[in-house]
């Protein structure tokens, strides 16, 4: 086994330093990605709780976004999910659908002028928008990483190397899934509810 090593190494051309480099730029990209959903999660319970202050009556909702926050945080999105694209596309199944929970809470709040008026709510508000952000400019830079990964551990002769050391192509976000988070919510409701005449922060 060594000496094929050796032997897969010089035919190659240094390609497992490329793999090596790589694979530490995809899990470095990877933690950052975690990072900020984390980010996001930590922010549900607090915006959850000051949007009930004034739309106590809009449970469904409420109960949709915890239900989400609780999925995510039940799958373990440890460093070997990079190499289960089943796990890995439960992950992301996961992150979408609080995504497209907090998307509908945040229409919710339009029907109530004095939560959007409050200060506490705004700045959550302007603290979820920031985390959004930085989610998506981490999912790209993940993204970006992963492709240039997979590039290499599929092309000759580095491939070769890659057999060797059984590095393999890593599961990467997927295009549906970009869909899915661009999609606005769709919320129809029958009767548009009463202001609440005050707040419970």
């Amino acid at each position: 086994m060594g000496l094929l090593a050796l032997v897969m190494l010089a035919v190659s051309g240094c390609g497992y330093n490329a793999i090596q480099s790589q694979d530490e730029q995809v899990k470095a990209g990877w933690s950052e990605v975690l990072n900020q959903y984390q980010r996001r999660a930590d922010l549900v319970p607090n915006l959850v709780n000051t949007v009930k202050g004034y739309a106590s009556q809009e449970k469904e909702v409420f109960t949709r976004v915890t239900e989400a926050r609780a999925r995510v945080g039940s799958v373990q999105a440890s460093p070997e999910l990079l190499d289960d694209p089943q796990a890995f596309e439960k992950f992301e199944a996961a992150q979408a659908q609080l995504t497209s929970s907090l998307s509908r809470l945040l229409v919710v709040s339009e029907n109530y002028p004095q939560l959007k008026s409050d200060a506490n709510f705004r700045d959550l508000q302007a603290q979820l928008e920031g985390t959004e952000n930085r989610i998506a400019v981490a999912r790209n830079r993940y993204i970006k990483a992963v492709q240039d990964y997979n590039v290499t551990v599929r092309s000759f002769p580095t491939n070769l190397t890659a057999k060797v050391f059984s590095y393999k192509e890593k599961p990467n976000f997927s295009v549906s899934n970009e869909a899915e988070i661009a999609r606005p919510p769709q919320v129809n409701f029958d009767a548009a509810p009463a202001p609440a005449s005050g707040a419970t922060n």
